[in-house]
């Protein structure tokens, strides 16, 4: 099965979850909380209820507190999901463990207290603007990574520059470059054959690079412990770890 990293379109597990057996009071009345507040388009008591940065999906910068969601509010929800959360009926909610409850399909996430922790959708607003950014970043693209499906994400260890691609086939590619070098210049490390692998329904996974007998592997944490670090970079030696460096993404 074909999988693409999109921080928008989250797969799901197959594991259905009770609506009843789930929710209890409290989130039953946090969900209502939510739905009303996008009935009434009550934009100043929806940036209230956001786990802030709101992720969104690279290139397009993440919404870094309630000043910035009610900037572009109307650019990041439409219509179509507004519509969506405000017309949902208790039985599209439903917890998954410990990464919160989700509307659907993971379009929406909440977590217990009834905040916003993600939102799995892009308007074509969005769309547009990532488009947009993908064409001017590949102006400063060294010459032979200009040619990718579409750019998954930017990192800094603290001792790399990584940035990972989807190419066409449908695998991934991984280049590297010391800290401090630009984008512009040749990569210390370009590597081909990346393969990803889901962890569960949140939207964690990992992506592997084999070179010989090393592992490149980068695993990104989308939903997870708070302090946990958003993504980092283990090398692996015929099995053994010889480096693992926590990331920061680079917006």
């Amino acid at each position: 099965m074909k999988y693409k990293i999109l921080f928008f379109f989250l797969l799901i597990s197959s594991v259905v979850f009770s609506q009843n057996e789930k929710l209890d009071k409290t989130k039953t009345e946090n969900i209502q909380k939510v739905i009303k507040l996008f009935q009434t388009k009550n934009i100043d008591g929806i940036t209230k209820i956001v786990n802030y940065p709101l992720r969104r999906e690279y290139p397009i910068p993440d919404v870094k507190n309630e000043a910035d969601l009610k900037k572009r509010f109307n650019q990041i929800f439409d219509e179509k999901i507004i519509d969506q959360i405000s017309n949902s009926k208790l039985d599209q909610w439903s917890e998954v463990g410990w990464r919160g409850i989700m509307l659907d399909n993971g379009d929406l996430w909440i977590d217990t207290d009834g905040r916003i922790t993600a939102l799995n959708y892009q308007s074509q607003f969005e769309t547009n603007q990532k488009n947009n950014i993908i064409a001017n970043e590949k102006k400063n693209l060294f010459s032979s990574l200009k040619q990718y499906k579409s750019p998954v994400y930017k990192f800094t260890t603290k001792n790399y520059l990584i940035r990972i691609d989807e190419l066409d086939n449908g695998k991934y590619r991984y280049a590297s470059w010391k800290l401090g070098k630009k984008e512009s210049t040749k990569p210390d490390l370009i590597l081909t054959n990346g393969e990803i692998r889901m962890d569960g329904s949140g939207g964690n996974h990992t992506i592997t690079f084999k070179k010989g007998e090393f592992s490149y592997i980068i695993y990104r944490g989308i939903i997870g412990e708070k302090d946990a670090p958003e993504i980092d970079l283990t090398v692996e030696q015929n099995n053994k770890v010889i480096l693992q460096q926590d990331g920061k993404l680079i917006q």
